[in-house]
């Protein structure tokens, strides 16, 4: 059963959601500030953390920003805030979808399930995007029914590519999470190992796309 932290400092929006996404097949706790959401995630682990940005003490920005510092969990920004450069800055930080209040809670759901598809969690195992197959687990990739056979580098970045469907990705955050921290090569490694990967993956080359000056976003569009 996939389990889901939902921060909110409104006690009925949290009952609402909690309502729907038990029913969607969901355990779930509650955490009203985020003080308390950072004690539970490093307490227990979660599939999804549903995350308010406007809270007394902390915000959702400031708590985002901090539990990025030691968690990849998946996380969608719930607020009333509808501008740009707030959209921006929660994808910046690390979210990995953004709900607009108010919201209907079985477009929510939706939402959920797909960023936990995005994500690898327990809604699916598998990363989906037309023939192009992707299962983290099984370390395997599958276009149009047949093995792609990656080097595992080249795997590991286009799991985390598509992990993070639509979000820019740049050259040095790539470095540090399919290389590791310690790592200590040059940039131009990633160009490099994208490069080799693109010639792999045939006309599902294009899913990687080079943001100049700053990096790399997978972003599939339905064949027509």
């Amino acid at each position: 059963m996939p389990k889901m932290l939902i921060i909110d400092d409104d006690l009925h929006l949290r009952k609402l959601v909690l309502t729907y996404a038990e029913l969607n097949g969901f355990q779930c706790k509650e955490a009203e500030n985020a003080e308390r959401a950072l004690s539970i995630v490093h307490e227990s682990d979660f599939d999804i953390l549903l995350l308010d940005i406007m809270m007394p003490g902390m915000d959702g920005f400031e708590t985002l920003a901090e539990l990025r510092r030691y968690s990849q969990v998946p996380v969608i920004l719930l607020t009333s805030r509808t501008e740009e450069y707030d959209k921006l800055l929660g994808f910046n930080l690390g979210a990995d979808d953004y709900v607009s209040k108010p919201f209907s809670p079985k477009e929510l759901m939706a939402r959920v399930s797909a960023v936990l598809r995005r994500s690898g969690g327990k809604a699916s195992d598998t990363l989906q995007f037309g023939k192009l197959s992707i299962q983290p687990a099984a370390r395997t990739v599958l276009l149009e029914d047949h093995a792609i056979n990656l080097p595992p580098k080249e795997f590991d970045l286009l799991v985390k590519l598509a992990q993070n469907e639509h979000i820019v990705l740049t050259r040095s955050q790539l470095l540090e999470k399919v290389w590791g921290y310690a790592y200590s090569g040059d940039v131009r490694t990633v160009d490099t190992h994208i490069k080799s990967l693109r010639e792999r993956l045939g006309h599902y080359r294009k899913t990687i796309l080079t943001v100049w000056g700053v990096g790399y976003k997978f972003e599939y569009k339905q064949e027509g």
